[in-house]
């Protein structure tokens, strides 16, 4: 059912390279370039699965990271996909100091034709064959309710409805408190009232998100590909609505990406108003370079890997001893504006962009040091 290509080698923060690149490289190639340690391919005849598992790094702990499902055009794109991801979880575990690794999975297909529960279950099965290496949870195609499916074959798997359930909830918090930090950073002031904040994607996170921005005075502007969600929110928030391509237009203070990712690239960017991008949405940047880009139009880039980390501490808490405590986890999703606040410091301190300034905290946790910053006498 299912082959297993194992590579090994050495973390390190990488640059992203583009897709058209990745495509055409082959597994082992891709694993090498990109630093993993194993990815397994999974075939099911019965159910007609064809899923990719990817383990970027164990170093700290088993890989969590979730499973995608999505109707890729062909087994390259979605080995870019997991290969990408799954090396972010990496970063995104260890920034939010979880003693994990870095996972993902994606699932090639349709969920909204393709999927049952008879493959969800195979995919339980293909989970279990990695031993625990891999846990699985939630993502973009798969819900909590598919997670109750897979925990029939597997028990390497959180984020199920009577534990932590969903981790939109708990992200959405983890970005508001990265919002306010940003805002603090650029303009000395963290509050939301009166400021203007673009939000592109209205889903599980994007619209708790604006209820967060809208309690406390926020002028929200807002997009998704679903115009019902776009019309609930000009009702409940007072929003303006834009077309999905107009977005990056509009002139804002924070533009918060909540979609899908890869939307920061040398279309886009050119074309951004704001001062501050935060938000979401996993691998904002198409390349490494574009915070660069970013960096040099006077745009203050919240690392998305930081910023977005209240899922993953949500799930994890599933895992701690005593079980799941939503007081202790929502504390700790609390601070990651602290973290956004850090990564912010750290870049200008060092000289670099906030993204390489996030790979380094992560970097330096995984080989058992911390980011040091000098001390400001201001």
């Amino acid at each position: 059912m299912s082959a297993v290509l194992r590579f090994d080698e050495r973390l390190r923060p990488g640059t992203n390279r583009p897709r058209e690149a990745m495509a055409t490289m082959k597994p082992l190639a891709g694993m090498e370039a990109e630093g993993h340690e194993q990815v397994a391919f999974f075939h099911d005849r019965a159910t007609g699965l064809r899923a990719i598992v990817a383990i970027h790094s164990t170093k700290l702990g088993p890989a969590l990271g979730g499973c995608r499902m999505r109707p890729y055009k062909d087994e390259s794109e979605a080995l870019y996909d997991v290969l990408r991801l799954s090396k972010a979880m990496t970063y995104k575990n260890a920034v939010m100091d979880l003693p994990l690794g870095g996972g993902k999975a994606v699932i090639i297909g349709d969920p909204f034709r393709d999927k049952t529960p008879a493959l969800m279950e195979a995919f339980g099965r293909c989970v279990e064959r990695l031993g625990g290496a891999y846990i699985t949870s939630e993502d973009v195609g798969t819900s909590p309710d598919d997670l109750v499916v897979i925990r029939r074959t597997t028990a390497h798997v959180v984020g199920v409805p009577d534990k932590s359930g969903s981790p939109g909830p708990a992200t959405a918090v983890g970005v508001y408190h990265g919002i306010k930090a940003s805002l603090a950073h650029v303009f000395g002031d963290g509050s939301l009232r009166g400021r203007r904040i673009a939000v592109q994607g209205l889903g599980s996170v994007g619209w708790r998100l604006c209820e967060h921005l809208h309690a406390e005075g926020a002028e929200l502007i807002v997009t998704d590909v679903l115009p019902e969600r776009v019309q609930r929110a000009v009702a409940e928030f007072g929003a303006t609505a834009v077309a999905p391509d107009e977005i990056y237009d509009v002139e804002c203070d924070v533009f918060s990406p909540c979609a899908l990712g890869a939307i920061l690239n040398d279309n886009t960017i050119p074309r951004l108003r704001c001062r501050i991008v935060a938000g979401s949405a996993n691998n904002q940047l198409a390349e490494d370079r574009h915070a660069a880009e970013l960096q040099r139009r006077g745009i203050v880039y919240a690392p998305d890997f930081v910023i977005n980390g209240g899922g993953v501490v949500n799930v994890h808490g599933e895992l701690e001893p005593g079980g799941y405590n939503r007081q202790r986890v929502m504390e700790r999703v609390a601070r990651i504006g602290q973290k956004v606040a850090r990564a912010l410091a750290l870049a200008e301190e060092r000289g670099v962009t906030t993204h390489q300034a996030a790979l380094l905290m992560a970097e330096e946790r995984l080989e058992g040091r911390e980011a040091s910053m000098a001390v400001s006498s201001g």
